[in-house]
């Protein structure tokens, strides 16, 4: 049996995390389509 591949959660945060999108044009932009969007009410 195989165990799916256990992802380090440091790299997956330097990889992807706040830090890593504040650091470029782009990430910035990003984080401020999402803040445009504000937090979704999640209903059925």
């Amino acid at each position: 049996m195989h165990y799916p591949h256990k992802l380090s959660r440091i790299k997956k945060i330097r990889k992807s995390g706040f830090r890593k999108r504040m650091s470029t044009r782009a990430g910035r932009k990003i984080i401020n389509a999402k803040r445009r969007l504000g937090r979704t009410l999640k209903l059925r």
